[in-house]
């Protein structure tokens, strides 16, 4: 395809006539994205006070190799070079954050806060041509309908989680009995926003229904299509509350396994 680079008039770095605080929406997505960003990588890295009973953190799970119970074939991998710190997020982790990465909605918003392209509508940026996404490393981009097949396979190993998490060990008889408590909330509310999230890509939308030219015919893909452009619709919504749901998940089962929290059983 050809590419065509188009000049820009330069009216200097962040020059405008709006009279709006157009820099407060960029400026909470470069702090909150930011802020994620440097906990996940601190958590990730920690490599401990990552499960309590019965709940694993999401930034863990599923956990292949580790030290916890949860681990499905052991310890560190024989594989893994010594001098790498091992934690059993880092074979994790990689896919969502990749997913929300190329994400289109986290695209317009990490290009405004950190790459001011341009920092909002109407207001100069610092760069006098424009190149789109048709180069490298931009062109990477296009991946994101590939790791949303694996974010449609974490979401059934999140809710495996929540079931497991139904489910609580007498620690006088060793018995394991059902209940809920607060972790098991956490952790459901955790897979619902995800869920909200992830079922409403707009790279799902497409596999769905939007590859036909038309669904009159075809009412099991126009339903689909319809549900998928529903959760669409509030993309946005949903990509800022499932990115505060992962945190406070990791966040709380981080807290009951240091005892800094107490979890509240409610049933059972």
């Amino acid at each position: 395809m050809a590419r065509i680079d188009v000049p820009l008039d330069r009216v200097g770095a962040g020059f405008t006539e709006r009279r709006d605080a157009w820099w407060i929406a960029p400026a909470v997505s470069f702090t909150v994205l930011a802020s994620f960003v440097v906990y996940a990588t601190w958590a990730a890295f920690q490599n401990a006070h990552y499960h309590f009973g019965s709940y694993l953190s999401p930034f863990y799970s599923p956990e292949i190799f580790g030290d916890s119970p949860h681990a499905l074939l052991g310890g560190k991998p024989a594989f893994w070079p010594d001098w790498v710190p091992f934690s059993p997020a880092l074979l994790i982790l990689p896919f969502p954050g990749l997913f929300r990465l190329t994400c289109y909605y986290y695209r317009g918003a990490y290009y405004k806060s950190f790459w001011a392209d341009p920092p909002s509508c109407a207001v100069g940026e610092p760069r006098s041509t424009y190149l789109g996404e048709s180069t490298f490393p931009l062109i990477l981009q296009n991946v994101h309908r590939y790791f949303l097949y694996a974010a449609l396979v974490f979401l059934v190993i999140l809710a495996h989680d929540v079931w497991k998490a139904l489910w609580f060990a007498d620690p006088a008889t060793g018995s394991v009995h059902f209940g809920i408590g607060v972790g098991t909330l956490v952790l459901l509310t955790n897979v619902v926003l995800l869920s909200g999230y992830t079922l409403g890509c707009h790279s799902l939308r497409h596999l769905a229904g939007g590859v036909k030219d038309a669904l009159s015919g075809r009412p099991v893909r126009r339903r689909a299509y319809d549900c998928v452009s529903c959760l669409n619709r509030g993309h946005m919504r949903w990509a800022w509350l499932s990115l505060f749901g992962v945190a406070l998940a990791d966040l709380y089962v981080r807290l009951c396994s240091m005892g800094v929290v107490t979890d509240l059983r409610l049933i059972g």
